[in-house]
């Protein structure tokens, strides 16, 4: 069964920071572009960032920029969100999602592949 798995999310204080995982079951991440969005509550889901099979990271928000850093671990099938600097408006849930996508330079505008998310809550 073809399965993604966040975890990391929690409770944190502005300005603290939290490591969100992406990791997949029943198929490996070698050939697979991932991404990272978020949802908060009333708002439309957005992209916070993307990397390619490679670990070339393609897309970065720029209400993120300088703060989160995607990376991943093909050897553990994993994919990594580090969040640092979190402020009340980076609340929202977390998804990963994959994609079978062979480019390095671009990022896949749709994904095949769903996490159930996990929720960030970022107190002031």
């Amino acid at each position: 069964q073809v399965q993604l798995v966040e975890s990391g999310g929690g409770l944190v204080q502005a300005g603290g920071s939290l490591k969100l995982s992406c990791a997949a079951s029943g198929f490996t991440l070698d050939h697979y572009a991932i991404g990272w969005f978020r949802q908060a509550p009333g708002k439309e889901r957005e992209g916070v960032s993307c990397i390619s099979r490679s670990g070339g990271v393609i897309n970065v928000a720029d209400s993120v920029k300088g703060r989160f850093t995607i990376s991943r671990d093909n050897a553990k099938n994993t994919v990594y969100l580090q969040m640092n600097s979190l402020a009340p408006e980076d609340t929202a849930v977390y998804y990963c999602a994959a994609e079978a996508w062979y480019s390095d330079s671009s990022c896949p505008g749709l994904f095949d592949y769903w996490g159930q998310g996990t929720q960030v809550t970022v107190s002031s």
